[in-house]
């Protein structure tokens, strides 16, 4: 029951509003019918998501999750690691935050973070970075191993693009939040992260656990070709619901309950 994806060949005209919320709103009720599945066959999922900074990848987990349940769709986006958490093996942080039966565990950034980030702004030593490019294709195998589907994506975007984002970062106000300590140095190491890209890409793109590489300038057609592929991905039937009758409401004990609020506390209606 997975839809295909209706996407556009690269360069093909950005997305009209109407016509993106139309077929957002199709794809979202896709989502919706998988987590009924999900849930129903106790199915465990972690997406990666991956990309440069400013790539998209916030704006395409929010259209991914935004008409779900977080209980089913959990987000992790873990902050940068605590002395105690540096001490321990690298994976472990990550590893509470896996998913039980009945979930689809989101990352927003992972462990990919040491093969691009730590690696290019100096945050690990050569030999941290060779060691987990070696043993990150095993660790991977033994979670797949363990009946949980894993599910890579690299959000790619271009210098032009991701130079305008910036800009529009630093000059307007409501997306200064999204501004980073690592965002303006990012971008002066644009070929440094292109070759971690690379070697991360050369190591880890695997059979059992490949990488699928999602083109994001344009932030609309790739929410929208994300979602397709993920329907794809995930194999997945329509549940079987009981119909469901809402009950009347019982007038025993019934009394004026908007009266008893005169004199209250009420949000003023300025809209």
């Amino acid at each position: 029951m997975a839809m295909a994806s209706n996407s556009k060949a690269v360069g093909g005209k950005k997305h009209k509003r109407k016509k993106y919320e139309k077929a957002l709103r199709k794809l979202q009720a896709e989502l919706c019918r998988l987590q009924d599945w999900v849930k129903y066959k106790g199915l465990r999922v972690i997406i990666v998501f991956e990309g440069r900074d400013a790539a998209g990848k916030g704006g395409t987990i929010r259209a991914i999750t935004e008409r779900v349940s977080p209980r089913v769709f959990r987000l992790v986006a873990l902050p940068a690691p605590s002395d105690r958490e540096k001490s321990q093996m690298y994976m472990q942080r990550y590893l509470p935050h896996f998913p039980a039966a009945g979930e689809i565990v989101i990352f927003d950034r992972s462990w990919y973070n040491r093969a691009g980030v730590e690696y290019v702004m100096g945050f690990c030593t050569e030999e941290q970075h060779r060691r987990f490019l070696e043993l990150c294709p095993e660790i991977e195998k033994y979670i797949v191993d363990g009946g949980i589907q894993l599910i890579k994506i690299w959000l790619e975007s271009s210098d032009k693009e991701q130079k305008r984002r910036f800009e529009a970062r630093i000059n307007d106000p409501l997306r200064q939040w999204k501004l980073s300590p690592m965002d303006l140095p990012s971008r002066t190491r644009w070929f440094d992260y292109s070759r971690a890209r690379d070697m991360m890409l050369k190591a880890t793109d695997t059979k059992i656990a490949p990488w699928h590489i999602l083109r994001s300038d344009d932030k609309k057609r790739a929410r929208l070709n994300c979602i397709a592929h993920l329907l794809k991905l995930i194999p997945y039937k329509k549940v079987p619901r009981e119909k469901i009758k809402l009950a009347k409401r019982s007038m025993k004990g019934a009394y004026d309950d908007q009266a008893t609020l005169k004199g209250r506390r009420f949000v003023p209606e300025r809209y």
